[in-house]
């Protein structure tokens, strides 16, 4: 699943950076069988660039959608920033 997407900032006490996934990428996700986890969450393989790694998207209720954190490390090893846009191959585990 690829999109693009904008980098944002999370408004707490921790700087945490995410991407929001699409609504359309976001229904197909919904839509596969796995077993829950905490949260809601789905554990995804992720690639921005060259980078790739594992994480978890995460329900952002009132938008329908999920999340997906984008750690510092990442952003430094892609040279992105809070506010550009970046696309995101994603695929969910099981």
């Amino acid at each position: 699943m690829n999109f693009t997407a904008e980098l944002w900032e999370w408004e707490g006490k921790a700087a945490w950076v995410f991407v929001t996934v699409p609504a359309d990428v976001s229904a197909d996700i919904r839509e596969m069988p796995r077993m829950p986890r905490g949260f809601g969450s789905v554990r995804v393989q992720v690639a921005l660039g060259g980078s790739r790694w594992r994480t978890s998207v995460f329900p952002q209720s009132k938008e329908g959608t999920y999340v997906l954190p984008v750690k510092r490390a990442v952003r430094e090893a892609e040279g992105v920033e809070i506010g550009d846009v970046v696309t995101i191959d994603l695929e969910p585990l099981e």
